[in-house]
C-alpha cells in the first residue's frame, strides 16, 4: 500500500498497518522533535512555548504543558484551544485527530488516545490499527488518571472524576465517574456556593 493511502486511511475509521516503514521513519523523526521538548529545564518557558507550535497542528494562547509528554505521532494531530493546562505524563495516541477547546484542565497521567486495534488476534499481530477522532469541549476538567478511548465526545463544562475510563460520549454540563465512566449528575448552582463538601465559596 503507498504512504499517501496509508496516511488517508488513518483519518478515516479504515484498516491500515501502522508498521509500514516509511510511516514509521517519518513518526520516528517527530518522536525526535518530542524528545527534545521533554528534555528542556523547568526555567526555559519560552523555548516550550516555541516547540509546542512546531510539534501540535494547533496551540493556542496560554497553553502549558508539564513535561514529561508522550505522544505517538509528538502532537502531529493534536489541536489545542487557548488556556489548555496538562499536568505530568499526558499521553495523547494521536495516530488521527484530537481536538480539545478552551479553558481545559487535564490532571496527571491522563490517557487521550484515538488509535485502537481489530479484536481478532491475526489482524493484531501484523500490526493492524484504525482511529478514530476525539473531541473534548471548553472548560472540562479530565481528573488524575482519567483515560479517553477513541471516538469519544466529552461536551463543554464537563468534570470527569479521576480514574475514569471514558467509554461512551459524555454530555455537556456533567460530572461522569467511574469505570465505564457514567454521569452521576448536572452540575448546578449549588456548585457556585460550595467548592467542597460544606466549605463555601469565598473569592
Amino acid at each position: 500500500m503507498e504512504l499517501n493511502e496509508i496516511k488517508s486511511r488513518m483519518h478515516s475509521k479504515k484498516l491500515y498497518y501502522c508498521n509500514d516503514e516509511k510511516l514509521v521513519a517519518e513518526q520516528l523523526k517527530r518522536l525526535d522533535m518530542l524528545y527534545d521538548f521533554n528534555q528542556t529545564r523547568p526555567s526555559e518557558l519560552e523555548k516550550r512555548k516555541k516547540m509546542l507550535k512546531e510539534l501540535f497542528a494547533e496551540i493556542g494562547e496560554n497553553c502549558y504543558i508539564e513535561p514529561p509528554l508522550h505522544a505517538n505521532w509528538a502532537g502531529k494531530f493534536v489541536h489545542f484551544g487557548n488556556k489548555v493546562y496538562a499536568n505530568f505524563n499526558l499521553t495523547l495516541v494521536d495516530d488521527t485527530h484530537i481536538y480539545i477547546g478552551d479553558n481545559v484542565l487535564i490532571a496527571p497521567n491522563v490517557v487521550i488516545t484515538a488509535a485502537t486495534h481489530p479484536v481478532h488476534p491475526p489482524i493484531r499481530s501484523r500490526s493492524g490499527q484504525y482511529n478514530a477522532e476525539v473531541r473534548i469541549g471548553n472548560n472540562v476538567w479530565l481528573g488524575a488518571g482519567v483515560i479517553v478511548l477513541p471516538g469519544i465526545i466529552i461536551g463543554d463544562n464537563s468534570v470527569i472524576g479521576a480514574g475514569s475510563v471514558v467509554t461512551r460520549d459524555i454530555p455537556p454540563n456533567v460530572v461522569a465517574v467511574g469505570n465505564p465512566c457514567r454521569v452521576m449528575r448536572e452540575i448546578n448552582e449549588n456548585d457556585m456556593k460550595y467548592y467542597y463538601k460544606d466549605l463555601e465559596v469565598d473569592l
